[in-house]
């Protein structure tokens, strides 16, 4: 509240989580994200929204699932298999088979949905028009 003249002067918020920096540690390396290379860097983004999913799945006592299980759930992934390698790929495809949300993942090439493509709905996008494949 104290804030808010500042923050109408500067036309934004000034302070708040967003404006946080979350600093991200590989486990198994003991290593800060920023010095990962690619592909564990988008594992370990994948794994951080994978776990705010299991949160908004599976949340506290106080009726907040009875609310949850009013509204479908639907997990948006873009180009999430593009930088993993086919241990990680397969790893987040049994974690999303593991879920309770209805799963989108988009890709400029079918290679890295190998695994999947038995299983998922493939849809085609170009030039504004959807074609199931």
């Amino acid at each position: 509240r104290e804030s808010r003249p500042r923050e109408r002067a500067a036309g934004r918020t000034l302070t708040g989580p967003h404006r946080d920096d979350l600093r991200v540690t590989m486990a198994g390396k003991n290593q800060p994200a920023a010095d990962c290379s690619t592909g564990e860097q988008k594992a370990m983004l994948i794994a951080i929204v994978l776990a705010h999913s299991h949160l908004m799945e599976h949340p506290g006592h106080d009726g907040a699932q009875d609310r949850l299980d009013e509204r479908p759930r639907l997990l948006l992934l873009d180009e999430v298999a593009a930088h993993l390698d086919p241990i990680r790929r397969e790893a987040l495809f049994a974690r999303l088979r593991e879920g309770h949300a209805q799963v989108w993942l988009t890709g400029t090439e079918p290679a890295p949905f190998e695994a999947i493509l038995g299983e998922a709905a493939v849809w085609h996008v170009r030039a504004g028009t959807i074609e199931r494949a």
